[in-house]
């Protein structure tokens, strides 16, 4: 199965996360070796726009057959148009059809090839259009609330209160692992009635945005 690794440069929460060094190594490289460790993945490659995540990536094992065009890495560029340049691009130079693939962000330090494997197998097995991992969340969701710019709050939900362990749990998408039937992404949909949840624990769920979350993940490292 082909991984796709998408990894644009202009991040404005944390510039440079995705070759950021963390624990010895850059960020992205913990991604493409449990990618290329997994017994299920065929292909690496790396969709990017930044020559300097190229250089990095092509270090650690990953194929960048093209570069990203410029406006599919804009702030206002959606994922899932990356992902169909990248697919649509191979497919058209490689005379080969992908029906389905792998997708792992970068900003995933704790997500291993056990956790790929594993979501691979959970795909296979229930013939799935698409897998996603999930987090659980640990307060309730109709506990949330909007905040107004007067700093009101307002609410979401019906308003209950109830305690925790009296309320359903639910769950996040933890942006570790997406596995799609390329069918889904050409309508430009995640999910369908046959999509299931790969779930993983809270702190193989960290996921790097800012700089908190990337000193989190090196206290992780170093308390391991």
């Amino acid at each position: 199965m082909l991984a796709i690794i998408p990894a644009r440069g202009g991040s404005k929460g944390l510039p440079g996360k995705n070759i950021k060094e963390l624990n010895g190594k850059p960020l992205i490289a913990y991604t493409i070796e449990a990618a290329l460790k997994s017994r299920y993945i065929t292909r690496v490659i790396l969709s990017t726009d930044d020559m300097e995540i190229v250089r990095v990536a092509k270090q650690y094992g990953a194929e960048v057959p093209f570069v990203r065009p410029s406006y599919l890495a804009t702030d206002a560029a959606k994922a899932i148009d990356a992902y169909k340049y990248t697919y649509e691009r191979l497919e058209k130079e490689e005379k080969k059809e992908i029906s389905e693939f792998v997708v792992l962000q970068p900003t995933s330090p704790f997500r291993t090839e056990k956790h790929i494997d594993k979501a691979i197998e959970l795909f296979k097995e229930k013939k799935a259009d698409s897998v996603i991992s999930y987090c659980q969340e640990y307060h309730p969701i109709v506990w949330h609330k909007y905040i107004t710019e007067a700093g009101k709050i307002e609410s979401i939900f019906e308003d209950k209160i109830n305690n925790r362990q009296e309320e359903k749990p639910t769950y996040f998408p933890n942006g570790a692992i997406y596995i799609f039937k390329r069918k889904l992404i050409d309508q430009e949909v995640y999910y369908t009635n046959n999509s299931f949840a790969y779930i993983m624990s809270r702190k193989d769920s960290v996921d790097i945005d800012t700089i908190e979350d990337f000193e989190y993940a090196g206290f992780l490292f170093y308390k391991n």
